[in-house]
């Protein structure tokens, strides 16, 4: 039990600590445990839609090979190094923007098209102008595809990261801050409640002593009373006596005269 909670000294302030510590590991825990939720909930969302791109852009990639090779087919020649030639600027770019989903931030990948640029436009003007086009659009939408599953792929990376930790943190409130915190909470009430017993147990002797001292005490002022009036009773007999026998000599010493 002992190892089992924080070395503190058992007072009534360190119990308001504890207590308000075991009510901010609570509130943390349904937070973290919401947050973990949210995430876990993301994640699924994203290993869905992960497997979709994935075959989305095997379906892709198969069409533009066959398409590749349509060209190749039409042009008789290598065009990979006329395109490679004629090309002097981007037309598909990418760019990244954030999205925060419960305070964990994801990058997300888009990609855009700047139909202004257009320098191999002449490529297979001579034969296979046609099969040129269509491959041009089939690999943009196989770009595409990539730059969607590479921000796919990063997001569930993060993302399964962040929900180990949430999850490390949440076990350790659950099954460790937390029950700590309680066992010191009754251990400190449990002390408090044997201090308040020795202290009743203290007061109720100092007023068993108390009570004797003072049975006492009227017992003595009783016997000292008694013995007061004792003493008062004795004087007033002996006050009695000594103012009766001068009376009785008088009447001896009359009678006395009388006979002589």
């Amino acid at each position: 039990m002992s190892g089992n909670r924080e070395q503190v000294f058992p007072t009534r302030m360190t119990l308001g600590v504890m207590k308000t510590k075991l009510k901010g590991a609570n509130q943390g825990y349904s937070l973290l445990k919401r947050k973990s939720e949210a995430l876990t909930k993301r994640f699924r969302d994203i290993t869905k839609r992960i497997d979709d791109a994935k075959q989305k852009m095997g379906r892709v990639m198969q069409t533009a090979a066959f398409s590749l090779a349509e060209v190749q087919y039409a042009t008789g020649e290598n065009i990979g190094y006329q395109v490679q030639e004629s090309v002097s600027n981007a037309r598909f770019k990418v760019k990244a923007r954030q999205e925060n989903v419960s305070g964990v931030y994801l990058p997300q990948f888009e990609s855009y098209i700047e139909s202004e640029i257009n320098d191999f436009k002449l490529t297979g003007l001579g034969r296979g102008g046609q099969q040129v086009q269509r491959a041009k659009e089939i690999y943009s939408k196989a770009v595409e595809t990539l730059v969607e599953l590479a921000s796919l792929q990063t997001a569930f990376i993060i993302l399964d990261e962040v929900i180990k930790v949430t999850n490390r943190r949440v076990n350790a409130i659950e099954h460790v801050i937390i029950p700590r915190t309680k066992n010191t909470i009754d251990y400190i009430n449990s002390e408090l409640d044997e201090l308040d017993r020795e202290e009743f147990y203290r007061l109720k002797k100092v007023q068993e002593k108390k009570q004797i001292e003072t049975e006492r005490l009227d017992a003595e002022m009783k016997l000292k009373r008694e013995q007061m009036e004792k003493e008062e009773a004795e004087k007033g007999i002996n006050k009695t006596t000594s103012s009766a026998q001068p009376a009785t000599d008088l009447v001896a010493d009359q009678e006395d005269d009388v006979i002589f």
